[in-house]
């Protein structure tokens, strides 16, 4: 989900150049799509963790919501939000992997500058509003903030799934893990092949969009790159771990949620 600069139009279609990320954005425009992600039902997160503020690398600031681990460490799992932004599901979200993976800081970044979509229109907007350099530039921010040492795995959902591939590639050495559910992969052999982590993805058999012949590609980019790439199949829909969505599907999203968990557990190498 490199480094174009440029805003992409609902109803523009992505070039031949364009990359993962941008290309899943385009998704917006399809009707079809949008169509399926219903409105989030209100919710208000009430647990603990705090927005911070850090400096991004284009020179401006960006925010974020993290839960410190309650004892020190350089452990650090980066949340991704799916295109409704960084909403209190997210926050909710956030939580419960941070209670679950003990002794690691969760930082769940905001990729939309403070926006929130309430809406599959406004979503769609906000997501291909998205400048790929601005997000990078809020990624590696995030990671000047975790400091040097730090090992940093990642999860995200939909655009947030591409963004947490993305995120592994930016990390460099410093990358521990990445969790990709149903978003769009990296094509580029050569970027893939700096991967410093293996990759796990959830990946939806009934999706339109991230199908088969995607996942496909990808399993041939990721053995052309010899990394290591573990896919979850499950016979479901795009989103269905997403309990707003229509084709939410509990025991699957339930499923999915534990692999990612052990999978996030053993790369971190947590006890």
């Amino acid at each position: 989900m490199a480094s174009a600069q440029t805003t992409m139009s609902c109803c523009a279609k992505p070039a031949a150049s364009s990359n993962a990320t941008e290309t899943f954005a385009m998704l917006a425009s399809n009707e079809d799509f949008s169509g399926g992600h219903d409105s989030p039902l209100p919710f208000r997160y009430a647990g603990g963790g705090e927005m911070i503020e850090f400096k991004t690398t284009d020179g401006g600031t960006s925010k974020a919501f993290e839960i410190k681990s309650n004892i020190r460490s350089d452990k650090y799992l980066f949340v991704i939000h799916e295109w409704w932004g960084l909403n209190d599901y997210i926050k909710q979200e956030a939580a419960r992997l941070a209670k679950e993976l003990p002794g690691t800081n969760v930082i769940a970044l905001d990729l939309y500058d403070g926006q929130v979509a309430a809406s599959a229109d406004e979503a769609g907007k906000l997501m291909q509003a998205v400048k790929t350099a601005r997000a990078e530039a809020i990624i590696k921010g995030a990671l000047l903030h975790a400091g040097p040492r730090a090992q940093v795995a990642s999860i995200g959902w939909c655009f947030g799934g591409g963004w947490s591939l993305q995120t592994a590639l930016l990390a460099g050495k410093q990358a521990a893990g990445a969790v990709v559910y149903y978003g769009m992969p990296e094509k580029d052999v050569a970027k893939l092949k700096t991967l410093n982590t293996d990759v796990l993805m959830i990946f939806a058999k009934q999706d339109k969009w991230i199908n088969q012949e995607v996942v496909t590609e990808f399993e041939k980019n990721m053995k052309a790159a010899k990394k290591g790439l573990t896919v979850k199949t499950y016979d479901a829909d795009h989103a269905f771990a997403n309990p707003s969505n229509p084709k939410y599907s509990k025991a699957m999203a339930e499923d999915a949620h534990a692999a990612s968990v052990a999978y996030l557990k053993k790369n971190l190498k947590l006890k």
